[in-house]
């Protein structure tokens, strides 16, 4: 078998160039040879005839035992060659290290207890050796991907070395960021939530990767919205990241792990800005905690982000004149839509609670400009609708006409966010039953389904309907 390997080892070399039966003969055939795949860069090292066979005569059995659908005994022959040219020429092959990580699998199925380490250290030395022998593919760095897919299987077959694998995986999603794979992010997170159990870290650990992770999953939710299959990959890891944090979520758990880390480190704007935003995140911006960073942030980095998070903390002190004065302040200096879009939005709910609604409406009007799926928006104009019909008519008809209105709005409110079905739904229920009666609209010379102008400061046209 070997013989006949070696011979098309020598035919295959032979057509690496064109020679001429005039400038090859017995004696030059060696050196010419050699001197042909000292060519290569060393790529099949200082021994090419011996690597060339240990590849061919693995690569022979290795393919008996892949037609055997990974069963048959010529596994255990195909080792030993494997071996020998993994370690005398590491460069010949990146087809080898991906075959052996196969062949360490299925033994390490078959090993006892005590055998079963060295073959987890062989795998990670495979990996290893890929990554320094085998750094890049199309002319692109593949080591951050390489050391994801060692932190994600040296955290599946050996658990107890968590850390290890947490470097590994912290390594790879630090260096791909945005382009790091699912299984890397997911297992990035396990592996830091088991290394704070076993006391290796502190809590806070924890939220800060809660915190990384959820951008990056984010923003590849938003790069595949229109990939339906990688869509679906990001949606599953958001909520296996998201049920992973669930136990540390509580306001209570929150505000317990950053209290003391504030208390030592008031002066710090990064971690200020790491309270604020996981605890507005997490809604917890009740909390006394939310309140005291988030005005520490203001007085040391007077930002548009801290302005809007100074309005934020005020409308949960109900001190809304104070709120809308920090909001109108940021939504004039920040350029993000979504974050202008969120700002007027809130300004609309302020200048509701101040019962001035024809500013709330237009704050509002201008959030769903910017962010046409705030369904709270529509919400939040049909509750002043509603709260104003007494106030926009005067006799039985005109006294309810913007009822109609109201409704109009939060069935907007559902087709802009579906979310909000069930909450417009209870709105609609409660608001048709004050609809003008049948008679009335017969006695006003209306009929369903006339266009109507609701007066007063709605002005809107909507349409007749009665109460059922």
């Amino acid at each position: 078998m070997k013989t006949k390997i070696l011979s098309t080892v020598i035919a295959l070399f032979m057509g690496v160039s064109v020679f001429s039966s005039n400038n090859i003969n017995n004696n030059n055939f060696q050196n010419t040879l050699d001197n042909q795949l000292n060519f290569m860069d060393g790529k099949y090292g200082e021994d090419s005839i011996g690597c060339l066979t240990n590849l061919s005569v693995y690569r022979e059995f290795y393919n008996q035992w892949k037609a055997s659908g990974y069963k048959s005994e010529a596994i255990n022959d195909a080792m030993g060659p494997w071996r020998a040219a993994i370690f005398s020429c590491p460069k010949s092959s990146q087809n080898m290290y991906l075959d052996g990580l196969k062949m360490m699998r299925y033994k390490m199925k078959k090993a006892s207890d005590e055998q079963k380490s060295a073959y987890v250290d062989t795998i990670i030395m495979i990996y290893q050796q890929r990554i320094e022998y085998f750094p890049t593919k199309k002319g692109k760095s593949q080591v951050g991907d390489i050391l994801g897919r060692l932190g994600v299987e040296l955290y599946r077959i050996a658990p107890e070395r968590y850390e290890e694998a947490y470097g590994y995986l912290q390594e790879s999603v630090h260096q791909q960021q945005n382009n790091a794979s699912v299984s890397s992010i997911v297992f990035y997170f396990r592996a830091t939530i088991k290394k704070v159990k076993k006391g290796k870290a502190e809590e806070t650990l924890i939220v800060d990767t809660y915190d990384e992770l959820m951008t990056l999953i984010e923003t590849n939710i938003e790069n595949n919205k229109d990939n339906a299959k990688k869509l679906a990959q990001w949606e599953n890891a958001k909520g296996n990241v998201e049920k992973t944090f669930e136990p540390y979520a509580t306001c209570e758990v929150l505000v317990k792990i950053y209290d003391k880390k504030f208390a030592e480190n008031q002066e710090d704007i990064e971690l200020l800005k790491k309270i604020t935003k996981i605890l507005k995140k997490k809604k917890c911006t009740s909390s006394e905690l939310f309140f005291a960073s988030t005005k520490k942030l203001y007085e040391l980095e007077p930002t548009p982000k801290s302005a809007m998070l100074m309005g934020t903390m005020l409308i949960e002190k109900q001190n809304y004149s104070d709120a809308a004065k920090y909001l109108e302040e940021a939504v004039e200096m920040i350029e993000t839509d979504s974050e202008k879009a969120e700002i007027l939005s809130d300004l609309g709910k302020i200048y509701y609670k101040l019962n001035q609604f024809s500013k709330a409406r237009s704050y509002a009007r201008k959030a769903l400009a910017l962010n046409p799926s705030d369904g709270m928006s529509y919400i939040l104009i049909g509750d002043m609708y509603a709260a104003s019909a007494a106030e926009c008519g005067n006799n039985e008809l005109t006294s309810k006409v913007a009822y109609w209105a109201a409704v109009d709005k939060y069935n907007q409110a559902k087709r802009a966010d579906n979310e909000l079905t069930e909450l417009a739904n209870k709105r609609i229920a409660t608001y048709s039953k004050y609809f003008p009666t049948v008679d009335k609209v017969f006695f006003h010379d209306l009929k369903e389904g006339d266009s109507y102008k609701v007066e007063c400061w709605i002005n809107e046209t909507t349409k007749v309907r009665a109460a059922k």
